[in-house]
């Protein structure tokens, strides 16, 4: 009985140490990513989506490197979520959170991967959101609950990334 008890005893103590070096790791995440820009509002009134998709919202990352998740305004946090695609930007609605909105003028690029901070799927299985938070670029990844999504949603993207320089134009910008 003493051994069963002395390996239990031990295995709570690790899980603890364990837990205290990840919540250790993250304060420390958050204090370098602090000077990282507010995000930007969900407008008030926005457009009648091109498209609307459920899935996953994966995390927010450094952009080029897919392990350096971003920690602060909630982003590092993977749950359900439903991403649309506005005239106005991408909406990434996340359950259990704020919003993430993305101003299409934001956006500088969009494309598929494999993987990213912590999630693997299968080859180009997540859609990746490159954009701009003040002088930071980040990715945003999103994995559809359906894959037949996942190319309409692309798709989307290119044309809001391909009408935002027209609507610059027009602006006399």
């Amino acid at each position: 009985m003493d051994n069963k008890l002395a390996s239990l005893l031990l295995v709570v103590v690790l899980a603890a140490v364990a837990a205290g070096l990840i919540a250790i790791g993250w304060r420390g995440r958050l204090k370098r990513q602090a000077g990282l820009a507010q995000l930007p509002e969900v407008p008030e009134r926005l457009s009648p989506a091109g498209i609307v998709a459920e899935g996953q919202y994966v995390a927010t990352t450094t952009a080029g490197d897919w392990l350096d998740r971003v920690a602060v305004h909630g982003l590092g946090f993977r749950g359900n979520a439903e991403m649309s695609v506005h005239r106005e930007g991408v909406l990434f609605d996340r359950k259990g959170t704020v919003p993430l909105f993305v101003p299409a003028e934001a956006v500088t690029d969009c494309g598929s991967a494999d993987g990213m901070a912590g999630k693997f799927v299968e080859k180009d299985g997540l859609v990746v959101l490159s954009w701009m938070l003040g002088e930071h670029e980040l990715d945003t990844g999103f994995r559809t609950r359906h894959a037949a999504d996942k190319q309409q949603l692309l798709e989307a993207l290119q044309e809001l990334i391909s009408a935002a320089p027209q609507a610059d134009a027009d602006s006399g910008k």
